[in-house]
Parts: C-alpha cells; sequence; structure tokens
C-alpha cells in the first residue's frame, strides 16, 4: 500500500512539472508577425510608352492668314521616368521627371490659297522629343494610388517648313532648339507587386507661341509666321520600380 502511495506522488509530481513547464512556454511565446502596411514612400524609376498628340495655329503675320494645324496627328512616343513619393496617412506628395523620344511626326497645317502665290500652301514643324519636371500629389487606399500633377515641360523641335502642294516648291527656317511651357496631368497606380508598380496617365503641354522667319531664296522670302497656342497632349502606359526600403510587404 505505502509502496503505491509513493508512486501516486511520483506520477503527479511529474504531471505537475510537465504541465508547468508547457505553461511557461506559452507565456514566452512571441505574437504572430503582422507585416507592416505597404508605403509609397520612396524613389523609383521606370519606363512608359503611348501617343502624343499636337495641335496649334500657324498665322502668316504678311498675309494675315491663319493654317490651322488639327489634333489628329498622333505619334508614338516612348521613354521613361524617375521620381520620389513621400505617403503620410493616406496622403501621397512626390516629384517625378520623364523623358520621351517622339516619332516621325510632320506636324502640318491645312493648305491656304496665298495671294500672288500659284498654289495651295502648306507648313509644317515637327516635335522630335519631350520633357518634364513636375510636382505630384495623390490619394492612396494601399495598392492603389490616384494623383494629379502640374509643372512645367521642354519640347525640343526641328525646322519649319513652307511647301506649296501644288508646285513642290519648299523652304526651311531652320530652327533646332526647345519650346517651353506648363504641364497639368492626372493619373493612376497600382502597386501589383512588392516593389512594381504599373499606372496610366494623361498630360497636356501648353507651350509658348513661336515665330519664324523664311529665309530669302525663294517664294515667300521674308515671310514671318508666327506658331499661336501650341500645345501636346499625351497618354501613357508605364511601370515603375519602387525603391521603398522594405517597408511594407503583400
Amino acid at each position: 500500500m505505502r509502496k503505491l502511495l509513493h508512486t501516486i506522488a511520483a506520477v503527479s509530481a511529474l504531471l505537475t512539472l510537465s504541465m508547468a513547464a508547457n505553461a511557461a512556454d506559452i507565456g514566452v511565446r512571441p505574437p504572430a508577425y503582422v507585416p507592416p502596411p505597404f508605403s509609397w514612400t520612396g524613389f523609383y524609376i521606370g519606363g512608359n510608352i503611348g501617343g502624343a498628340w499636337y495641335q496649334s495655329n500657324v498665322t502668316d503675320n504678311f498675309f494675315g492668314l491663319v493654317f490651322h494645324n488639327p489634333s489628329n496627328n498622333g505619334v508614338f512616343i516612348g521613354g521613361g521616368q524617375v521620381g520620389f513619393n513621400y505617403q503620410f496617412s493616406n496622403i501621397v506628395l512626390g516629384v517625378e521627371s520623364d523623358f520621351d523620344w517622339a516619332g516621325n511626326n510632320n506636324n502640318t497645317g491645312n493648305g491656304i490659297v496665298v495671294p500672288g502665290i500659284n498654289g495651295i500652301v502648306q507648313v509644317t514643324s515637327s516635335n522630335r522629343w519631350v520633357t518634364t519636371v513636375a510636382a505630384r500629389f495623390g490619394v492612396t487606399g494601399g495598392y492603389w494610388l490616384f494623383y494629379g500633377k502640374a509643372g512645367g515641360g521642354w519640347v525640343g523641335t526641328n525646322d519649319f517648313t513652307v511647301t506649296n502642294v501644288t508646285t513642290g516648291a519648299s523652304i526651311t527656317a531652320p530652327s533646332n532648339d526647345t519650346n517651353s511651357g506648363w504641364l497639368v496631368g492626372v493619373g493612376i497606380e497600382w502597386a501589383f507587386a512588392p516593389n512594381w508598380s504599373a499606372k496610366f496617365e494623361y498630360d497636356y503641354l501648353g507651350l509658348n507661341n513661336r515665330t519664324f522667319t523664311v529665309p530669302g531664296g525663294g517664294f515667300l522670302a521674308g515671310d514671318t509666321f508666327t506658331i499661336n497656342n501650341p500645345n501636346v497632349q499625351t497618354v501613357k502606359v508605364g511601370i515603375n520600380y519602387l525603391f521603398n526600403y522594405g517597408v511594407g510587404r503583400y
């Protein structure tokens, strides 16, 4: 009987120690890991492709004629962008710069009969590239960012050409330089994977008026033409790599 009591006491002691050890293990078990929320804060770099449309009116200052340049002469553009975002709460502020090459885009105005000239006259100019620098301001709900942007831009222009489409005669005013203006735009961006996002964006770039003088040695020599209210509109899709230093994961 005494041996049985000693055995029961020993088993009870072992059970007590085991339960205490299990309780101790449970007490020091670390809490479950919860990843931080995704953040747009950080630098980013990426590429884009899309289309651009140029529109303006060209005035012949000597005859007072206006050549309308409609916005239906769209061209392909492609390039890249770099920027920085800072997020606080659900607000995202940032700055972005981009550069895009333009495809073959001869911006030709409508043909006009010019007094004293036998034939129909057209004026043609072209834009080679577009670059912008703008502030971005947006609202985010996590992986989606809705933003607007405002800033300035520059367009690289090629020569300005006046052509008599009836006779084939043409003359060019060299002008390989840039034109500048103001920029506004809107867009939406989606972080589809850690450190990667895709975007869709529309921009409007209003440019300064420019005046060209037809050089001597051809028809309309010495005449001046002014490009009035020129603007470039772009629609682009792009992809960015976000250097957000691992702040927030999927």
